[in-house]
């Protein structure tokens, strides 16, 4: 892991934190919707004005693609990649299954991802090869079996508005359970061998680019719905390792029949 991005990209996020803890379970919190009728708020704007400000200062030669307000230099040989809060509807609910999300490509790839939860005080880290969670190595765990298998999404109905909901039924009937921890936290939960599968029936890059590192750093798969490359995905479907395959499968039977 690189020891100077990861650095920044640590302060970057613990910097998101401050404006957030404040503004978090606050009755006078105020909720717009945007365009596509997705929530936004002041937290959302004030932290990506802040990171882009920070990163734009240490880093002027890299790019940023960011959700509230666009991007800049979006082939730059650096590209900072930023979703102040993720899991805005549980952030103005009062819900704690929310976090900043920070990404960093490379020449295109993504190389580190992080993921800081400001409440609790959480933050993963992970660059491909390696996962911490609050500074100690964390991996996906072992389960063989969706009988077995803690199951996660964000929201049901965006399933059946965006996928396969009859196929995404049978594998909830398998699983042992199913919860929506959803958001970066249910991709969290993955990474520290706290749940089995995480799944997003629809993502943005912004969404999506960051957990890429995370996943795969603590030794889990992560794909697009249909199993293609995570990269170009407007999907996401991350598990265990054993696991990966078998989802994937039942997800997409049409498909593959």
């Amino acid at each position: 892991m690189n020891a100077e991005y990861q650095a920044f990209a640590e302060k970057l996020g613990r910097l998101a934190g401050e404006v957030i803890r404040p503004l978090f379970f606050n009755p006078a919190l105020t909720v717009e919707l945007k365009a596509d009728d997705s929530p936004v708020t002041v937290a959302d704007r004030e932290v990506e004005k802040l990171i882009r400000a920070e990163i734009n200062r240490c880093h002027p030669s890299h790019g940023i693609i960011a959700e509230e307000f666009g991007n800049d230099r979006p082939d730059a040989e650096f590209v900072w990649v930023i979703d102040p809060i993720d899991g805005t509807v549980s952030f103005t609910a009062g819900c704690p299954l929310f976090g900043t999300l920070i990404g960093l490509l490379h020449q295109g790839r993504p190389v580190l991802g992080l993921i800081y939860q400001p409440i609790i005080d959480q933050l993963c880290i992970g660059d491909n090869t390696l996962t911490l969670l609050n500074g100690n190595p964390v991996r996906a765990r072992d389960t063989a079996t969706l009988s077995a298998a803690t199951l996660l999404t964000t929201d049901l109905a965006n399933i059946e508005r965006h996928q396969n909901h009859a196929h995404f039924e049978q594998l909830r009937r398998r699983a042992r359970l199913t919860r929506t921890w959803g958001d970066c936290y249910g991709y969290l939960l993955v990474a520290a061998g706290l749940a089995d599968v995480m799944m997003d029936p629809i993502m943005n890059p912004w969404d999506l680019l960051p957990l890429i590192p995370i996943i795969r750093g603590a030794g889990a798969i992560i794909s697009a719905w249909d199993g293609g490359d995570p990269l170009t995905a407007t999907s996401s479907i991350a598990a265990a390792p054993k696991l990966h395959a078998e989802v994937i499968a039942i997800l997409n039977q049409s498909a593959m029949a």
